[in-house]
């Protein structure tokens, strides 16, 4: 019996790189999320939560297009956050990030998240499998909360448009991390939103 959260950030936004806030998905985040449907067609999924932002909420209905058997779900919880701020053991070089971060933001999303982890990091019985589809940061936080790193390092855990990140919990164990912007399914010209891209 097992618990098994399959994380997946949203697809690339159409003018995202204009700073847009939201928007729609661009054609090739339509794309995006048509295969990361077809990567997870084999799987009973039981919920799909979404962000209700839009470009999160256009990639769960074209994931429920191709996944009819489960309805997704708008859930306040997974919207994009920044979730701390700089602490004594942050590096000065993401300094430059926080200058653009009010303190309210950062408190709203330091409470989003400590909810987020209550609500969903909840071992439920028999098998179950849960589809999130949510934002690079609140999955960095996930990840971190999983590992117990310090809160810091959700800075440097960073997704991929429709990368596959999946935690787990079996009877009597801990939260386990099982893979992490996994991208087999995605061809490399459709690899978007890392900040750092790994040379092939």
């Amino acid at each position: 019996m097992a618990h098994y959260i399959y994380l997946v950030r949203h697809g690339e936004q159409m003018d995202a790189e204009h700073g847009m806030e939201d928007g729609p998905l661009s054609p090739r985040g339509r794309r995006q999320a048509e295969l990361i449907a077809d990567r997870l067609s084999g799987i009973p999924l039981a919920n799909m939560w979404h962000s209700p932002l839009v470009r999160a909420d256009d990639t769960a209905r074209i994931i429920a297009e191709r996944l009819p058997a489960v309805t997704p779900e708008p859930h306040a919880l997974l919207f994009d956050c920044v979730p701390t701020g700089m602490t004594d053991e942050t590096p000065a070089a993401f300094e430059p990030f926080f200058g653009g971060v009010t303190e309210a933001q950062i408190e709203a999303g330091k409470a989003q998240m400590a909810d987020a982890v209550g609500e969903f990091l909840v071992r439920k019985a028999g098998d179950v499998h849960e589809l999130l589809i949510t934002h690079n940061f609140v999955i960095s936080w996930f990840v971190r909360e999983v590992l117990g790193a310090p809160e810091w390092r959700w800075m440097t855990l960073n997704q991929a448009n429709c990368g596959l990140t999946v935690i787990g919990q079996r009877q009597g164990r801990p939260w386990t991390l099982l893979t992490h912007n996994d991208l087999a399914h995605l061809p490399m010209e459709l690899r978007t939103g890392l900040p750092d891209q790994i040379p092939v």
